[in-house]
């Protein structure tokens, strides 16, 4: 249990590091992204990018686990 959460730890810090370079090949930034911009304020839910990035993960994941 602690090394499943260390890594998640990891693997947090590190897509908070990629973000920029992420952000440059257009992930957070899909059609269908909420993006609602207010005078003082800014809500952004990347539903698009959520959902395509699961997809990606669940086939690695099940590439990998069926070897």
């Amino acid at each position: 249990m602690q090394r499943l959460l260390i890594s998640f730890g990891l693997g947090i810090a590190a897509i908070g590091v990629l973000y920029p370079y992420l952000r440059q090949l257009g992930l957070g930034q899909l059609p269908g992204d909420i993006i609602l911009k207010g005078e003082n304020s800014t809500f952004y839910f990347p539903i698009v990018s959520c959902i395509a990035i699961s997809l990606l993960a669940s086939a690695l994941f099940n590439l990998f686990r069926s070897s």
